[in-house]
């Protein structure tokens, strides 16, 4: 299983997959669910789970300040229109 620390920033390969997916533009709706499938071998809803976890972690926060801080600004935008 992928949930072992791997990096020096103390995230597991999964974590450090699901921010790199986040950072990939897609073409079209489905496609990254397939990616999500294929590459991380878990359904969409939990791979939105785990993201979700992440954009809370400050270890994914200084791994990827970029790609964190936009998610949850759009995190933040969804929440504000509910």
């Amino acid at each position: 299983m992928m949930s072992e620390p791997s990096e020096p920033s103390g995230l597991s390969e999964r974590d450090l997959a699901v921010l790199a997916l986040e950072r990939e533009p897609w073409p079209g709706p489905g496609a990254k669910e397939r990616a999500v499938r294929e590459r991380l071998g878990i359904t969409p809803t939990r791979y939105y789970q785990l993201l979700n976890a992440l954009l809370d972690d400050p270890r994914a926060l200084a791994h990827d300040p970029v790609t964190v801080n936009r998610l949850r600004r759009l995190r933040e935008a969804r929440r504000a229109r509910r």
